[in-house]
């Protein structure tokens, strides 16, 4: 299953070892049809919780939200060419901004679709400039210093949210913190211990576990499910009038405006989310398809749901964890979860199931899924042989480290860069700006 990447500079340093990734199921392969519908459900499980959390904040539907994300995969797998095994989820880095727009608004989401969409044509934009400069830059500006550290601050930047969900925080329920234990160890020991089949899809046996539990200690509220309708249509929020559809229009006043610049912070985060997969799966996917189609694919499928009235898109890191727990990096897993999202978002009853999931359930799973991706920073560092007897190296990555992992914010009045986004470019800037160790004690 190793790729040749002999045109590819043999020093380049964002290379990745190659014959050290061991996947049971490659980018390009497929697993037999029964197999790869439960592998694509796990992926549908692992996203749930996440994406339907956004709509719920901003106070959106949530069967446009589960409809964009499926339909936004799928863009983007056309996009990169059925290269990359991406899912793309609801974005959390644009709450804030969009809230504050509808909030403005007297409830109107014209400024919050019409900013989200511009910054889908952003991204395309920014392809566009990747196109025409290639991607040289990529390797100058994310060295092994800089990317590991990087990828540690998306996982463990995610720590608190799985902690707190959970249950592990003050005045705890016990019945939360036993539920989130019960999940973990079922991944853990079927990933450790699990025969066959069954070893692929640890998060599926430990979510069902963790819920069927949940329920047993009174922790799952059937009534939305009772309450739900077999097939409901989405309801989509479309930019012109129409008799079955609710309708907003383009708005370009300063609320939308203020969304924009938070284009850049999902940028780099877009970046560092496809070094860790390329760290897993053993690609370069920066490389090949390549940036320029990674951008695309993350841009439009932005710009669609912001056309639907759904939130901004953006790669999960919950699928990424789960890819590098299992070792399965099918696209047609992906592609397929994409669809049983899409006809989960017509399914009032299934949706309405699937949300009743506990947090202390989704808090269990997710705390393997985040180390998972924090642990593949430190492999990075150690595969690369960082040395870090150099002090520039040691400035680099405490740097990154401690402004990641610990709440730093710089507010630029429109712009509020914090954790991942903060953390790169204050890595980036750290590492073109301190002179490099003399040629001689070079790694």
């Amino acid at each position: 299953m190793s790729h040749n990447h002999s045109n590819l500079d043999d020093h380049s340093v964002i290379d990745v070892d190659l014959h050290k990734v061991d996947l049971l199921l490659d980018v390009d392969e497929k697993p037999p049809l029964a197999k790869g519908i439960l592998l694509s459900f796990q992926h549908v499980f692992a996203m749930f919780g996440a994406t339907i959390l956004v709509p719920l904040i901003l106070g959106m539907p949530v069967s446009v939200a589960l409809f964009a994300s499926g339909i936004g995969t799928l863009i983007y797998q056309l996009a990169t060419k059925c290269q990359v095994p991406v899912y793309l989820g609801s974005s959390f880095a644009y709450i804030t901004a969009m809230a504050t727009a509808i909030k403005a608004m007297g409830g109107d989401i014209s400024a919050a679709q019409t900013g989200i969409f511009f910054v889908g044509l952003i991204y395309v934009a920014i392809s566009g400039i990747v196109r025409m400069v290639g991607t040289a830059w990529i390797d100058k500006l994310l060295p092994p210093i800089v990317i590991g550290p990087m990828i540690i601050v998306i996982g463990l930047g995610l720590a608190n949210s799985a902690v707190t969900n959970a249950g592990f925080v003050a005045d705890a329920d016990w019945r939360h913190i036993a539920v989130a234990l019960v999940t973990f160890l079922i991944a853990a020991f079927i990933n450790t211990s699990g025969r066959g089949f069954i070893k692929i899809i640890p998060f599926l046996f430990a979510i069902i576990g963790g819920y069927i539990l949940s329920a047993l200690l009174g922790l799952v509220d059937f009534t939305p499910v009772l309450k739900a309708s077999w097939f409901e249509i989405p309801q989509f929020y479309l930019p012109f009038k129409t008799g079955h559809f609710k309708s907003y229009n383009f708005y370009f006043g300063p609320e939308m405006l203020a969304i924009l610049p938070i284009a850049v912070v999902t940028v780099a985060e877009h970046i560092g989310d496809h070094t860790v997969l390329g760290q897993i799966t053993g690609r370069q996917y920066l490389k090949e398809p390549g940036l320029k189609r990674t951008l695309v694919g993350d841009g439009v499928a932005t710009a669609v749901s912001a056309l639907i009235g759904g939130p901004a898109n953006t790669t999960y890191g919950e699928n990424t964890g789960v890819i590098g727990m299992t070792r399965i990096a099918s696209v047609s897993v992906i592609r397929n979860a994409a669809l049983i999202a899409i006809a989960f978002s017509f399914l009032g009853k299934f949706t309405a199931l699937i949300s009743t999931i506990p947090n202390a359930v989704l808090g269990g799973m997710s705390i393997l899924l985040y180390g998972v991706i924090a642990s593949n920073g430190l492999k990075v560092l150690i595969e690369r042989r960082v040395d870090f007897s150099q002090v520039r190296n040691l400035i680099i990555a405490s740097a990154m480290l401690v402004l990641g992992l610990g709440g730093a914010v710089l507010d630029l009045g429109s712009l509020t860069l914090s954790g991942t986004a903060l953390s790169a470019i204050v890595g980036v800037v750290l590492n073109l700006l301190l002179p490099a160790a003399p040629k001689s004690n070079a790694q």
